[in-house]
């Protein structure tokens, strides 16, 4: 493998310098219909420890977390060894034997490349034995790690979306890309180089560290929401969430919430912030955060629909969806629906208190959301709760789910699973 990669020929770097600059921004999937309670069969099960990441390349399903053993779905197959990351057949649920990179640590965020290229990002150190820092780039065809792309990121890559030529990190590292850059960059999806126009000051975290949890990008690359630790960015207030104008000239929105600001549970979380998506056409994006039951008068383990072209302070969310004290992890809006998982018993659940309040409905771990009115939809498949649901993307194909449990629509599905269109 090492003479293999050593000799990447010049031909093939320009080919990947083209379709990184030019090819398609990986937006957001929409979909015309909530997806089925029925999972489909043949997805692989990972046997051990957390899926955190999926990205679909192709046909392949790329899969990342922290894990070791593999196996396909049927009787009498064979347990395969995979070191944090692998990829199966969409179609077929067949293991790539292709691709089998090492990856030696977490992968906590993937994200599409162009052609057969994947970006992961975590706290791993090398891939395939080489030196990559917490950033990399591989082809699922070869296996193969890109050594032309260097981001140099020198600590934990928490959350990263890629728009066309540029790819967005969030984290708790202070250099990328060659740059001091403090919980957030944007680097040259080619060469790994951070972009100098793109230099936010992310300061004064409410506890602990400061890090950029989640980030999200709208699919026309113009707006870029950050949530984390912090409380302020570019010297103004922004408790633990702030959107930023993007393009050339990349600058901090005057929209701005206090919504976030309360405490909830500030001994247990740094950060009560999780998951975050956009709408496929831009217009909302939604946040999911933990927190403990502190009930409607914070937004503390709830969902909550904000609109993207608001501007100023004050910011109020469109609709709020409470659990009633159960942790939110990962939201995924396909303009059918918007699905929120983790490991929540309720939704409509304003009043509880760590059990059902008046109005409250049963949603075991997984459930999909009225985009506009922000009830809980009739789609119910239930799953195991243990920590919850760290990845949930949409593909044409259905809702792709990535969790720590095994037990997903009443059936046995290791850890990863996906709900079909059809």
């Amino acid at each position: 493998m090492r003479p293999f990669i050593a000799c990447l020929t010049a031909t093939s770097l320009a080919a990947f310098a083209v379709t990184a600059a030019t090819g398609a921004a990986s937006a957001d999937i929409a979909q015309s219909k909530v997806v089925s309670a029925n999972p489909v069969s043949n997805t692989p099960n990972v046997l051990d420890g957390t899926v955190r990441a999926i990205a679909v390349v192709g046909n392949l399903v790329v899969v990342g977390g922290n894990f070791e053993q593999v196996r396909e779905a049927g009787s009498g197959k064979k347990t395969l060894k995979r070191h944090n990351l692998f990829a199966y057949d969409i179609r077929n649920g067949k293991i790539s034997t292709a691709f089998v990179p090492k990856v030696d640590g977490t992968v906590h965020a993937l994200q599409v490349g162009t052609g057969a290229w994947v970006y992961l990002a975590g706290t791993f150190k090398t891939v395939n034995g080489r030196k990559t820092g917490t950033v990399a780039a591989l082809k699922t065809t070869t296996n193969q790690v890109h050594t032309g792309f260097k981001p140099n990121v020198n600590y934990r890559v928490t959350t990263m979306v890629r728009r066309g030529s540029h790819l967005y990190i969030g984290g708790s590292f202070t250099k990328a890309g060659g740059k001091s850059r403090g919980a957030v960059a944007r680097v040259d999806a080619l060469t790994g180089v951070a972009d100098n126009a793109f230099n936010l000051s992310v300061t004064k975290p409410r506890s602990g560290t400061l890090k950029v949890y989640k980030l999200a990008v709208d699919p026309a690359d113009s707006r870029l929401v950050i949530n984390g630790t912090f409380t302020e960015v570019n010297g103004k207030r922004r408790p633990q969430i702030a959107m930023i104008n993007l393009g050339k000239k990349p600058a901090l929105s005057t929209w701005a919430t206090e919504s976030y600001a309360a405490a909830c549970n500030l001994n247990a979380f740094d950060t009560y912030m999780r998951g975050m998506d956009f709408s496929p056409d831009g217009k909302y994006f939604t946040v999911v955060t933990t927190g403990g039951p502190y009930g409607p008068t914070t937004l503390c383990d709830s969902a909550a629909r904000w609109e993207s072209s608001r501007t100023g302070t004050g910011q109020k969310p469109t609709w709020v969806n409470w659990t009633g004290g159960d942790t939110l992890l990962s939201t995924a809006v396909t303009g059918a629906a918007v699905y929120v998982g983790g490991h929540q018993r309720w939704l409509d659940n304003p009043y509880g208190r760590d059990r059902p309040g008046p109005g409250a409905v049963s949603r075991p771990g997984i459930a999909a959301l009225n985009p506009t009115t922000g009830k809980a939809l009739s789609w119910n498949p239930t799953r195991t709760l243990g920590h919850g649901v760290e990845a949930l993307v949409a593909s044409p194909k259905g809702l792709l789910v990535g969790s720590d449990t095994d037990q997903l629509g009443h059936e046995y599905h290791g850890r990863v699973g996906m709900f079909p269109l059809s």
